[in-house]
């Protein structure tokens, strides 16, 4: 490039440079200048990259409490910015307990905003294998069928459901069992009902849809 090319270049974009500094200048000073504020910020948690073969038993905390403290003008934007705390589970292999302190850098803070303390301050979360397992339905029936008539016997479809889960939980249940099927309901030209199933166990959850047809013999 020729000398008088290359001046003409840097005075052209020398401008550039001065202009970006100035602005770069005047947002530190805006910022710099702000009186330094705290503030409470109740953040949600999320998880990351857990692994397929482990289910979490314990209690699982969904909310932390951040007491921040910066600059006003980034305090005031906390709450629009969606601040999250986000627990990483990616080196969580094997079965176990493992403890979690929140610290700055489990968070998405802007930065300029200062982590003072987090409510809880740890969180401790119980992993388990997950346990698959087949289990009978059981029907629960309320009431009595119309105009006298008896019930003679029932089927249900399907008569069993797979479930899944944290293996201690899943060990527990042994079956599950139907929302109430209220007889003096039944049509006698069609006596069947469609009944949602339950699992008593919290955390333990159906492979499919959990719902049967119970169809009901009448004498």
């Amino acid at each position: 490039m020729k000398p008088k090319r290359i001046g003409q270049w840097l005075i052209k974009n020398l401008w550039w440079r001065i202009g970006s500094l100035a602005i770069a200048y005047a947002i530190w000073m805006s910022v710099a200048t702000e009186p330094e504020m705290a503030t409470i910020v109740s953040s949600p948690v999320q998880y990351r990259d857990t692994h397929n073969n482990l289910e979490i038993s314990s209690p699982l905390i969904d909310r932390v409490e951040l007491e921040t403290r910066g600059p006003s003008g980034l305090l005031r934007n906390l709450s629009n910015a969606r601040t999250v705390v986000i627990l990483d589970f990616s080196d969580v292999k094997d079965p176990g307990q493992r403890t979690f302190t929140i610290t700055r850098q489990l968070t998405n803070l802007p930065q300029g905003v200062e982590l003072l303390r987090a409510t809880p301050a740890q969180i401790r979360l119980t992993f388990e294998r997950r346990m698959q397992k087949t289990v009978p339905v059981h029907v629960r029936f309320l009431s009595a069928l119309p105009d006298g008539r008896r019930m003679a016997g029932f089927e249900v479809i399907p008569p069993t459901e797979e479930i899944f889960g944290p293996a201690s939980q899943v060990d527990r249940v042994s079956a599950v069992e139907t929302d109430s099927v209220d007889l003096s309901s039944i049509n006698p030209a069609k006596p069947q009902a469609k009944v949602a199933v339950f699992v008593p166990e919290p955390k333990v959850r159906f492979s499919k849809d959990p719902q049967v047809t119970v169809k009901i013999a009448i004498q």
